[in-house]
This record gives structure tokens, sequence and C-alpha cells, in this order.
């Protein structure tokens, strides 16, 4: 088991596979992309493995893996599979947009993937295009239905925008009638990509519960999982439960179990910190196992109490305005 300075038990983290996404969601990135990670800096599936297993092997029980969008990279299933079968891994999970994932869903299946979260901020056709300036909302919703097909456990993560999505919450929430799914409503954080990120949080999660309580004043609180990022609530008679994210708060930073490892290999301890070391690197120099563990229980045994310290404690002494896409969603 991997213990922090804190006491608090790493059990998870989130792998993102790759920096690029065929979306450009203006929260995320600006419309022109990024300059997306040179194919020789990005790790190789055998690296992801061998990172994997390393952790997996001192107490990592769950794997997410994230992007960019992870659907993206060639050989995507191939590698799925490969870790699937990673003695002790307990759960592998996936964040995508959707847009490429509903010929693979019953491949999931096969390979034992028991969640997806998958992101989608508005039902609205034109209101998607506004968002992500692409026009693929039909093929998210393929996606959703593939999933809900194949009894696959479905999170939507929606991005609560002001002036963009809001008349969105509602009808997003009224799909738990009849959907056995979770939405999550998340607070929008700096992570655009750009220096100029705009003013500070317009809808927290104190204003999106309450205009959901507007519409659904019978919505219940329910007890929260452990480590849980969301605050869950169920409205009587609907299938499905809402959560909402207080991701720029930062509310669930005091019982954090998870750790990131970006397309580049950076090991981040804490969304808001800007990577305390490079494993791929350490790996391509080819320093051993023992001596990798080492080093990254000596990370842990330094890692920020909460996102405000990561934040005070980075390098780079500027606003955050990474891309969610480069760190991993």
């Amino acid at each position: 088991m991997i213990t922090d300075n804190h006491g608090r038990k790493i059990n998870y983290l989130r792998l993102a596979v790759t920096d690029k996404c065929n979306l450009r969601c203006f929260y995320c990135m600006p419309p022109e992309g990024l300059n997306w990670i040179e194919k020789k800096e990005l790790m190789t599936y055998d690296e992801m493995l061998h990172i994997c297993s390393l952790l997996v092997n001192n107490g990592i029980e769950k794997i997410r893996i994230t992007g960019g969008e992870p659907f993206i990279r060639k050989d995507m299933m191939q590698f799925l599979a490969a870790l699937s079968g990673l003695k002790g891994l307990r759960q592998v999970t996936i964040t995508t947009n959707g847009v490429l994932t509903a010929p693979h869903v019953p491949e999931l299946k096969q390979l034992g993937i028991q969640s997806v979260n998958l992101s989608i901020d508005t039902l609205d056709r034109d209101r998607f295009f506004s968002i992500t300036r692409r026009d693929e909302l039909p093929n998210v919703l393929k996606t959703l239905d593939a999933l809900l097909q194949h009894n696959i456990e479905t999170k939507i993560n929606a991005v609560v925008m002001d002036g963009k999505n809001t008349e969105d919450i509602i009808p997003l929430a009224a799909l738990t009638k009849e959907l056995r799914i979770s939405v999550r409503f998340i607070e929008e954080m700096p992570f655009n990509g750009t220096e100029a990120h705009g003013p500070g949080l317009q809808w927290n999660y104190i204003r999106i519960l309450e205009k959901i309580k507007e519409t659904f004043p019978e919505i219940e609180k329910i007890s929260d999982p452990p480590f849980s990022t969301s605050y869950n609530y169920h409205i009587p008679g609907y299938k499905g439960n809402i959560g909402i994210i207080a991701a720029y708060s930062r509310l669930f930073c005091g019982s954090c179990n998870r750790i990131r490892i970006t397309p580049l290999g950076e090991l981040k301890t804490c969304l808001y910190d800007d990577g305390v070391l490079n494993i791929k690197d350490l790996l391509r120099q080819g320093l051993s196992d023992d001596e990798l563990k080492r080093i990254v229980l000596l990370a842990l045994d330094h890692r920020p109490k909460d996102g405000f310290e990561a934040e005070r404690k980075r390098k780079e002494k500027k606003p955050v305005h990474e891309s969610m896409a480069t760190i991993g969603g």
C-alpha cells in the first residue's frame, strides 16, 4: 500500500495516453489546438505497461485511461487488453469524448472494462458545436446508447459554463429518470490551454445544486463512496443519480487517493501541480524498478495537502492555464 505524507492511501492512477483530441472544446484548448507532443516524446505502450505494472505491484488498484481522447491513439484496444491482464489490477476505466468509441464498446465489455466516463456538456446539437467546435453530438450519443446496451456503468461528465450551457443542467439531470447513469456536473476549471482564462468561477457547486432544486425540489443527498470527487444526489423515483464535482473549489482534496501520469510521462501528485518528476525519462535512463519505486515514494512523501498548496508551490509563478489534454482529463 502506498500512502502520502498526509496519511492518504494512494490506490488510483489516471494515465493519459495522448494529448491529441478530435474536439476543440473552448474550455480545454484554443481553436487551432495545441502544440501536440512529438511521437518520440510520448510514452510507448511498453513503457506505460512497465510503469503501470510497477505501480500495481505497489498498491495501485484502479487505473483510468484518459487523454486527450484515448481512442485517437492507434492500437488502443490492444493496449487495453494488455493492461486489463495485469495481475493485481482490480479495475480499468476510461474517460472519452465518445466520438470514436461506439464501435469499440462490445470489445470493452469483453475486456471487463467496468466503467466509462463520457463527456457530454449539452444535449443540444447547436450548443455542442459552439462548445466543441465540431458537429459530433450524434456520434457521442451513439456511444451512450452502446454503453447502456452493454450494461457498462456510465457516468456523464458535464462542465458547467456561464453563458454556454447552463440551460442544459435540467435536461441532463432529467436523463436519470429512465437511464441508470450518473450525470455529474463539474465546476469549470482554468485548464484551457491559454494564458488568459477569464474571470473567476461563475457557477460553483452550490449554485449548480440550487439550479437543480428549482425543478427537482425533492432531490435527496445520498452517501458518497470512499474517495468520491462528487457530492451525490438522487431524485426519488428516478433510475440514475446526479453528482456535482467541486473541481475549482477543490473540496475533495482531503481524501484524494489519486496520482496522474501525463502523456509526456510526468508524474503529478496533484491536478494543480506542474509535475514533480518524469517517470518516462527515468525509465529510458535505465533505472531499475527498485530505484523508480524509491523516487516515486519520495515524491509522494512531499505531496501538497491540497490543490491550493500545490498551486502555490508551482515552479512557474503564473496562473494555472495548461490544457486538460496535456494533463489527462
